[in-house]
């Protein structure tokens, strides 16, 4: 690990970079190649509690703290960064939002790994625009029904509890949705699995009538939309993070590949229309570690809005990191396509991040409304 590109880092952070490096190469990978494409995978989440990851998620970790353990699992296992990222972003409303006693029941079990957790957004007509979600929720003597889908779910149909969000009061946009706690056994609710190009567990949620008592929201009626954005602020620089770990991934693969590579008399190193894109690949990635860590900084210090700095950094990182996998694959050439090669299967992964939690296009417009609104 070069000692400038971590220079911004203090000798604690340092350490449980490289301590999560070594977990993921050693440890978290074969666990993960030892489960089923598109299944959830139980033993990879408990083993991400039993060696300390899931407890960091708990009571309150840091934006930086959560970009590290997110880029360095990326770097060796994108199925355990993605496990990882999931319990948090599905547990985290529980945790800041849910009352007492229902923290008490779901937060133990989802830091031990015992029970996972998904974070229900998305709907068929609703996707980055969170305004425009319309799964009903009426009210119901002590609680409320819910009615209607959600897709795209992380870890649907199979996770124990969904922090899910919901309409309370029609036409009322963004001010109009409340946060749930859903159990995966709650009457009324079913689900499917979604197949991706890339296989992480995934998929359909179906409510119909599902009964949630009130004790059940989390935070206020109708002020879901702030529990969501709560969320998303702390997760969103972190998407970069997981960006930045796959795309220097595939930069270090190709500058391994491009110096033991020969051809046309030489190593593919000394043709500098390679060496020169691996060198501009290498100063986007540094760029979009350090605009990661400044956002994820910038939280922690308590500077509210980030919304602008979490913008860049996701999409610069998103962005460079598809930029990477593809010069990366190039260098290869054709071997890099082969199944169960690590570029094919960065190349199936990286897409993704350019359109969850936010699209790419979304990010352009929300740090373009902050330029002209300054």
């Amino acid at each position: 690990m070069s000692e400038t590109t971590y220079a911004h880092l203090s000798d604690v952070q340092r350490s449980l970079f490289e301590e999560t490096l070594s977990l993921a190469a050693q440890t978290l990978a074969p666990l993960a190649e030892s489960g089923t494409p598109g299944e959830l995978n139980r033993p990879l989440v408990r083993a991400l509690a039993e060696h300390g990851l899931l407890g960091r998620l708990f009571p309150n970790v840091g934006a930086v703290e959560l970009c590290l353990i997110r880029e360095a699992l990326a770097r060796h296992c994108t199925d355990a960064e993605t496990a990882f990222a999931v319990q948090g972003l599905g547990s985290n409303p529980i945790l800041r939002c849910g009352r007492p006693e229902l923290a008490d029941e779901w937060i133990p079990r989802l830091a031990s790994g015992e029970a996972v957790a998904g974070f229900a957004l998305t709907e068929p007509g609703a996707g980055s625009d969170v305004a425009g979600l319309s799964l009903r929720a009426e009210p119901d003597g002590d609680g409320f029904r819910l009615s209607g889908e959600k897709v795209y779910i992380s870890n649907a149909p199979d996770a124990d509890v969904y922090s899910l969000f919901a309409r309370t009061t029609p036409g009322a946009g963004a001010r109009g949705l409340t946060a749930f706690a859903v159990p995966r056994d709650s009457a009324g609710l079913s689900g499917e699995p979604i197949a991706l190009i890339s296989p992480h567990p995934i998929g359909r949620l179906t409510l119909e009538d599902v009964h949630v008592p009130a004790s059940h929201v989390l935070g206020q009626v109708d002020r879901g939309f702030a529990v969501a954005m709560g969320t998303l602020d702390l997760f969103r620089p972190s998407v970069g993070a997981f960006a930045v770990g796959m795309a220097q991934a595939a930069l270090d693969a190709a500058v391994t590949h491009a110096a033991s590579r020969q051809a046309f008399g030489g190593r593919l190193s000394d043709l500098q229309g390679i060496s020169h894109q691996l060198a501009d690949v290498a100063t986007r990635v540094q760029a979009a570690r350090l605009l990661v860590f400044s956002a994820a900084s910038a939280y922690d210090a308590g500077l509210r809005p980030i919304t602008r700095a979490a913008a860049m950094a996701k999409l610069f990182a998103t962005e460079t990191a598809q930029h990477a996998v593809d010069v990366a694959i190039q260098v290869h050439g054709a071997r890099a396509l082969e199944a169960g090669h690590l570029l094919a299967h960065l190349y199936t992964e990286v897409r993704a991040p350019r359109i969850y939690e936010g699209a790419s296009e979304v990010q352009r417009e929300i740090i373009a409304r902050q330029l002209f609104r300054e």
